[in-house]
């Protein structure tokens, strides 16, 4: 028998994940040390659904790329977590502010439901997405308060952008208080249906995904959407295939598309 085995055999499965395995039991409940760690990570996770959004913090952490402050109509925390519509609509205010103009691409940040998410990992994945996009005409950066992934699609209608990306704050998890997500929309407008975005999820690093991994998937969906005017189910993150695995990919789609 392995020294893991006639230990614990599962400390190596608990070494490959942060979710929770194996935690043992003391009599009908858990170990005291898995209770303390499962309260402490809920504790991390509702902090970080009510944690306030700094966009001026945000706003220096992307100088000297220009940005902009907009809200929802939730008005406080309270009424965003309880009305999701009212977060997916500009307030009066903030869509007077917004003049229409030729952009390739607006990015919003939104605090979405993780403001810790956002604040600590949205302006690295913008900073290196702004080197894969060059001659890209690049609205100024959006920064949301109170706002779910729809209120992209108003902003960047506003816009007058071709695309529109927004980084939001995902729910909190367990193991994960503080995860990013992307949206890419093309052709936004209000009303845009969750089928027509195309999401990377889990941008976290160390534990998820990385800022330069992410800032490649973003950039390779970016340009797709542009050439094939569209985002959603239509669009798949193909940038890991080879050349020839795309054309192959391609030649299948058109076929597909004929016999419809």
């Amino acid at each position: 028998m392995s020294e893991v085995a006639e230990g614990d055999p599962l400390a190596r499965l608990r070494d490959l994940t942060t979710a929770r395995v194996a935690l043992g039991r003391s009599g009908a409940g858990l170990p005291t040390a898995a209770m303390l760690a499962f309260q402490r990570d809920h504790a991390l996770a509702r902090d970080a659904i009510q944690a306030l959004f700094e966009p001026d913090r945000l706003a220096a952490d992307l100088a000297p790329s220009p940005t902009r402050s907009v809200e929802s109509q939730a008005g406080d925390r309270a009424a965003y977590l309880r009305r999701p519509d009212l977060g997916r609509r500009l307030h009066p205010a903030s869509a007077a502010s917004l003049a229409p103009g030729d952009w390739d691409l607006a990015v919003v940040i939104a605090d979405g439901l993780s403001a810790p998410a956002v604040h600590a990992h949205a302006a690295p994945v913008v900073t290196r997405l702004w080197e894969r996009l060059s001659g890209w005409r690049l609205a100024p950066v959006a920064l949301a308060r109170l706002a779910r992934v729809a209120l992209g699609d108003e902003i960047g209608a506003r816009l007058g952008a071709r695309m529109v990306l927004v980084l939001i704050g995902e729910r909190p998890g367990l193991s994960a208080p503080d995860s990013l997500g992307a949206y890419l929309t093309w052709a936004p407008m209000v009303g845009r249906l969750d089928s027509e975005r195309n999401c990377v999820s889990n941008i976290r690093p160390p534990h998820g995904l990385g800022y330069d991994a992410a800032a490649d998937t973003l950039a390779w969906l970016l340009r797709a959407a542009r050439e094939r005017e569209l985002t959603g189910v239509g669009l798949k993150d193909e940038s890991r295939m080879g050349p020839a695995a795309l054309r192959a990919e391609a030649g299948t789609a058109t076929i597909a598309g004929r016999n419809e």
